[in-house]
């Protein structure tokens, strides 16, 4: 029961302590990556602003219709890395500074990372 409790609190010290050095500005935002047990969100952010300028998720319409309940979590993370680089893209955002939000950068984190390079930009 205690390293149940332990998990999240690691997290959350390995998010911060990457916080401490990352920021995402106007000419380099910040790509945040969630992950629930379920689904992946990320955002890019300017942290100076404090707006956000993308986002993408697995819950968007395009990704559900396009994916649907079949394919599995991996498959969906690379998904929400595509889309997430196509509107980027189109924004005109080019490179960003990655926040795996504490997460180790291993499974959805990796796909998801990979796919947005694969899109395009630059981290």
């Amino acid at each position: 029961m205690a390293e149940t409790a332990a998990k999240p609190k690691a997290r959350w010290r390995r998010r911060r302590r990457i916080r401490k050095h990352l920021s995402g500005d106007g000419e380099r935002p910040r790509l945040a990556v969630f992950r629930s047990a379920r689904h992946i969100y990320a955002q890019i952010i300017n942290d100076v602003r404090g707006e956000t300028l993308v986002a993408a998720s697995s819950l968007t319409p395009e990704i559900r219709s396009k994916l649907g309940e079949t394919q599995g979590k991996r498959a969906v993370a690379e998904e929400v890395g595509r889309l997430l680089a196509r509107r980027a893209k189109e924004k005109g955002i080019s490179t960003v500074a990655f926040d795996r939000g504490g997460y180790l950068y291993h499974g959805r984190v990796k796909a998801l990372a990979d796919a947005v390079r694969e899109g395009g930009l630059d981290f």
